[in-house]
């Protein structure tokens, strides 16, 4: 990817409102829903009337729903990205768009409060502590309620539902309870921790309630979703048999039957694919290992900024290589792309200086007048650039300490048409599970770190291409958009229901 205390919370739904109603507005019959629309505003006129002033956003998600919304009567539900702004719905290139609108004190508390303080760290296995405060809770319930009341409006009758990630937890079951005539599906794009973490959280009941509120649950590997039947059954007392979940009501009787299944996520094959091979993104290419001093190998991180990422990992063990002569900065240059993140953080912005003052002593220590060892780039690039970029580097360094997939890992590997280049690739990323020929590492190993990267910097061409060959055909065979149609058709498939 993304506290003030007292403001009142003047947006919300009147409580007063039936939530069956029948939707007064235009109404759908399919309707995804994440925490921001699949826009971003590229003019600052306010302009809000669905016309110009907004553009389709990057990023897997959108690129494979888009098609689906085009086609289909569907509408995608989202903040739009300001606070205290209103916007009415609108369409943007055949996608009908119905915004939330959150207030500045929403954003702080439910977003980068509770979503991205307390969820973010507790569901990364704590790598960063998480904090639990009850404000933080009640902004978060309330905003759910925002999102799933929008549905409710705008779902036509029997429409399916599919609610994206972390940020939305309560939704599902605020559907189901309002509006039983849905399909729901959820899908967790970051990892589910197991229950011996999760058990912190003092809201862990009422997550998991929210979420068995979906017909069909979906997570990036089979240990996410065997830790959320685990917790199911522990924290709920729920029936787990087959990943099915018997629901309950309130009167014992059940209710529906909620799966949880890994369904991995992927990227935008064709995309990629079409850039790595235009002849101005190959020049490019070459201009960057020019103006890098034509290095023998040239080593690329690119993550966001997150203390997730394993970038201090990264740059440990490349500090060490060199330190040793292992690796002389005359004939290899680290390449780390470090994207801005929630840099109201407080935890962000000290691992910011934490990074660039680890870089500042490699550079100073082993740096020449021709050559620079780590070359690091705090901003984010279009998808043209980073093409370039994997396209320049001999070898991809994904050193995550905990990560729901990691599409870079894939964008790496689909660019490299001729079947060149090494992946370094960490055993805690979901991408692991589909790119087993990468060369898979233990990030806090370091002794292990940096014998990975010496043997992809020494790869023999033939071993090189057989690993490369194998990776991009599993990534070709399973894009994106397999990913979505793989969901949806689990999620209307009729479950049959054993109650032996």
């Amino acid at each position: 990817m993304q506290d003030l205390a007292s403001e009142k919370l003047t947006t919300e739904p009147s409580a007063k409102a039936s939530p069956t109603k029948k939707p007064t507005a235009s109404t759908f019959d399919f309707m995804v829903v994440s925490n921001r629309l699949p826009v971003d505003r590229c003019s600052s006129d306010g302009n809000d009337d669905g016309g110009d002033g907004w553009r389709r956003s990057p990023g897997g998600l959108v690129t494979a729903l888009a098609p689906m919304m085009t086609k289909s009567d569907g509408a995608w539900v989202g903040w739009h990205g300001a606070p205290d702004e209103t916007v009415r719905p609108f369409s943007h290139e055949g996608m009908d768009l119905v915004p939330v609108q959150l207030s500045s004190h929403e954003v702080e508390l439910y977003y980068e409060g509770f979503s991205n303080a307390t969820i973010w760290p507790l569901y990364h296995d704590v790598i960063a502590p998480p904090e639990f405060h009850r404000t933080w809770w009640d902004s978060y319930r309330q905003v759910n309620k925002k999102f799933a009341d929008a549905v409710i409006r705008h779902a036509a009758d029997r429409a399916t539902v599919w609610v994206q990630d972390y940020q939305l937890q309560l939704v599902p079951r605020m559907l189901r309870e309002a509006r039983p005539d849905l399909k729901i599906g959820f899908f967790n794009h970051i990892p589910f921790p197991p229950p011996e973490i999760f058990a912190q959280l003092p809201w862990r009941r009422e997550i998991i309630d929210g979420l068995l509120g979906a017909d069909l649950l979906g997570f990036q590997r089979p240990s996410d979703a065997g830790n959320f039947m685990r917790s199911a059954r522990r924290f709920l007392g729920a029936s787990v048999k087959q990943q099915q979940v018997h629901v309950k009501g309130p009167d014992g009787e059940v209710t529906h039957i909620a799966r949880a299944q890994a369904f991995p996520i992927s990227i935008d094959v064709d995309q990629i694919r079409e850039l790595a091979a235009r002849p101005d993104i190959i020049e490019r290419a070459k201009q960057i290992r020019k103006d890098l001093g034509d290095p023998k190998t040239i080593l690329l991180g690119v993550d966001r900024l997150d203390y997730t990422k394993g970038i201090g990992h990264r740059l440990k063990a490349f500090e060490e290589l060199l330190r040793e002569g292992s690796i002389k900065v005359e004939d290899a240059t680290l390449i780390q792309v470090a994207s801005p993140s929630r840099e109201r953080v407080e935890q962000y912005r000290l691992l910011r200086e934490e990074i660039e003052g680890t870089v500042g002593h490699i550079n100073g220590t082993y740096d020449t007048i021709q050559n620079t060892a780590v070359r690091y780039l705090h901003h984010s690039y279009p998808v043209e650039e980073m093409v370039a970029l994997y396209l320049a580097a001999d070898v991809m360094l994904v050193t995550a300490l905990r990560d729901g997939m990691n599409l870079v890992a894939k964008e790496y590997v689909t660019a490299r048409s001729e079947d060149d280049g090494a992946l370094v690739l960490s055993e805690f990323a979901g991408a692991a599970d589909q790119l087993k020929q990468a060369l898979l590492i233990n990030p806090h190993d370091i002794d292990g770190l940096k014998s990975a990267i010496l043997r992809a910097v020494n790869l023999p061409p033939k071993e090189a291409r057989r690993r490369m060959k194998l990776m991009r055909k599993q990534i070709l065979d399973h894009d994106v958009d397999h990913w979505s149609a793989e969901f949806l058709a689990a999620l209307e498939e009729k479950v049959v229901r054993d109650d032996s």
